[in-house]
């Protein structure tokens, strides 16, 4: 497998909150694992709620002796939960503080992830399938029918989000699991990225790319050029290198 990560400032914002991780080397019980972490907050509280939630999540998930990926994530992922908000009982200038999570392991030909928040996971193939789904008060107006999906693209409460890391004591993910085959590309990131440029260009950017740091490199350039109204984290795998090229 294939990975490259990278966040990105943006052009509007003075700190980066977002935070990004990729191995694809094992980790406790788990092959490899990708995460993305948007953090929110005051000016300190959003880039400590990240990267401190990615870097237990992955601690945990190296010394979980569980053995099914959905188990390892949804342990480590309420342990992160119930850590940050004992680092927001320590310190008030972290009070309030929280993140949005996607986190990801490819085991046996099958992806695993859990998310919580709107930070997203794709994949990409022919098409571009978006199979995360967003803890959003958008999002829940369009499963309710009260708004379609081109709607909730452009409505002025779509950063709204209805769960996060470090908000309440028990966290709640989603969790969702997809046989990959071979040509998949699995794309992860913040919504600095997707606010800033629609899954059709995200598509073309990845697919026309000559390898994946070119890809994820192009579609930090991009949101940055539409506008890079927040920071930018993007972490993109492609499971099958050895196997099949897409580039």
């Amino acid at each position: 497998m294939k990975t490259f990560s990278m966040t990105d400032i943006g052009r509007k914002r003075e700190v980066n909150q977002d935070y990004v991780f990729a191995t694809d080397e094992t980790i406790g019980n788990l092959p490899n694992l990708l995460v993305v972490a948007d953090g929110m907050g005051g000016h300190r509280a959003g880039d400590f709620a990240s990267r401190f939630t990615v870097e237990v999540l992955a601690e945990e998930v190296q010394n979980c002796k569980e053995t099914h990926p959905e188990t390892i994530l949804g342990n480590s992922i309420q342990a992160a939960n119930e850590r940050l908000l004992e680092e927001a009982e320590k310190d008030n200038r972290l009070e309030g503080m929280g993140t949005t999570l996607v986190a990801a392991t490819i085991m046996d030909h099958v992806l695993y992830f859990a998310n919580v928040g709107d930070s997203r996971l794709y994949l990409i193939n022919k098409e571009i399938r978006q199979l995360s789904k967003d803890h959003s008060m958008v999002e829940e107006m369009v499963r309710l029918g009260g708004l379609t999906e081109e709607e909730a693209k452009h409505h002025p409460d779509k950063n709204i989000i209805t769960r996060a890391i470090g908000v309440k004591q028990k966290v709640e993910p989603d969790f969702f699991e997809y046989r990959l085959k071979g040509g998949d590309i699995i794309l992860m990131c913040s919504d600095g990225l997707t606010n800033m440029v629609d899954d059709d260009e995200i598509f073309q950017i990845v697919k026309s790319a000559r390898d994946i740091v070119e890809a994820v490199e192009s579609l930090i350039q991009r949101a940055n050029e539409n506008g890079g109204s927040d920071n930018i984290g993007v972490v993109l795998a492609q499971p099958y290198a050895d196997e099949v090229s897409v580039w």
